[in-house]
């Protein structure tokens, strides 16, 4: 069944069905699937900045590198909250803590894609096809995936949420893909200060004060104008995670409440932090508070299903070590990724971390990758579904081998 198939998808939450109106095709709500496990991977568009999300605290060269955007140590006011001996949590990630302490979190740090790209879309893709380097790739990992699943085809098999079907979903198994409420695909407005009109009266004559001022405005907003559609194109129409949770909850009851539901992909935009990133307060802090409690709603409205449910965040690269000139962080490398759920031995941080010193750096400037997003959802798929080497193959061709570390993160 193609793509096409299923446009007029129309989600019902009251009544617990998903309804295909062309073809009056219904999926009940509770499914005679005897495996419930399922797999949830959130994609965090724009490349959100892991440094300040797992903060090394042990580190004096992250705070040296970052004046301005470092997160406090755990000893100090607003300071991260305590993870280990060397890693702490972005504060306002407070909503996750719970599953920390229950160990049902857990983080992979220094990890991404062996690809060197800087590009937003190029490793985008590379992620979402599992074949980094590789442009030509004709189907996603999570279709995949589904492919190699056993159990009879279904139509919500695969589910997405977002206006069109992400590249990790495309491939030749039926996929289906929903909005879920109107802000999901409202794009964001620019923010023009009050000040601005006053300012444009003040300085409209042609005294060299009032020309200099209109080449420096005109200068500046084309600037601007370049990095904002820079950084909303990284976002590839996701929403922000701001507001979110309400929808979270739903997605997550309808997953709770489907068997027939395997995997499930989702998009949240607005990490790409060139300017103004802040620190304990500002943009990121306020994105990752916001996608805190969405996740913490998600795992919540899943109720008993949560432990039959693995959910994967990843980004397609992270961000420099050092602050730049605007306070934010540039394109960077290694990064953090986010593994919750029943099956996940949590409450520990995993990987090899290789420091932020010198000679440590990724091309001086950045976090270097000793862990391979490959190996990570290698790990994560053949525990949770119990795939064999050959149907790991498929899914993620010519990757290594999850590691014994990456295989003791998840519960056999």
């Amino acid at each position: 069944m193609k793509r096409r198939e299923f446009l007029q998808l129309s989600l019902i939450s009251t009544s617990g069905f998903l309804l295909l109106g062309e073809n009056g095709w219904a999926a009940k709500a509770v499914g005679d699937d005897k495996n419930r496990k399922r797999l949830v991977v959130v994609f965090l568009r724009g490349a959100v900045d892991g440094l300040n999300v797992v903060v090394p605290y042990g580190e004096a060269a992250y705070y040296t590198a970052r004046p301005t955007i470092a997160i406090p140590r755990p000893s100090d006011t607003g300071g991260a909250l305590i993870l280990d001996r060397q890693f702490a949590l972005h504060p306002v990630l407070f909503s996750l803590m719970p599953l920390w302490e229950k160990g049902t979190l857990a983080f992979v740090h220094a990890s991404g894609s062996p690809d060197s790209s800087r590009s937003h879309f190029d490793a985008q893709d590379y992620m979402e096809t599992a074949t980094p380097g590789l442009k030509t790739t004709p189907d996603g990992w999570l279709n995949r995936l589904v492919e190699v699943l056993p159990g009879t085809r279904s139509a919500t098999e695969a589910i997405s949420v977002g206006p069109t079907l992400p590249r990790i979903l495309s491939g030749r198994a039926a996929a289906t893909n929903f909005a879920l409420g109107k802000a999901a695909t409202q794009p964001m407005p620019l923010d023009r200060p009050e000040m601005e009109e006053a300012f444009d009266q003040l300085y409209k004559g042609n005294d060299p004060l009032s020309i200099a001022y209109r080449e420096g405005q005109s200068s500046r907003k084309k600037l601007l104008s370049e990095l904002t559609e820079e950084m909303t194109q990284a976002d590839k129409g996701a929403p922000s995670p701001v507001g979110f949770a309400d929808q979270a909850r739903k997605l997550g009851r309808l997953i709770g409440r489907d068997a027939t539901i395997k995997v499930a992909f989702l998009a949240l935009g607005g990490w790409d932090t060139h300017i103004n990133q802040g620190s304990i307060a500002g943009q990121l802090s306020n994105r990752l508070k916001a996608l805190g409690t969405t996740l913490a709603a998600f795992a919540q409205a899943l109720g008993p299903a949560y432990a039959d449910t693995v959910i994967l965040l990843m980004s397609e690269f992270g961000r420099t070590v050092h602050e730049n000139g605007n306070t934010g962080t540039d394109h960077g490398h290694g990064n953090v990724m986010w593994v919750m759920g029943g099956n996940v031995r949590g409450g520990k941080i995993y990987g090899q971390w290789p420091g932020l010193s010198g000679n440590d750096l990724y091309e001086g400037r950045d976090l270097a990758i000793t862990t391979d997003f490959r190996a990570v959802i290698g790990a994560v798929v053949e525990s949770q579904f119990g795939l064999t080497s050959a149907q790991l193959d498929k899914v993620i061709p010519r990757a290594p081998k999850p590691s014994r570390e990456m295989r003791e993160m998840m519960r056999a």
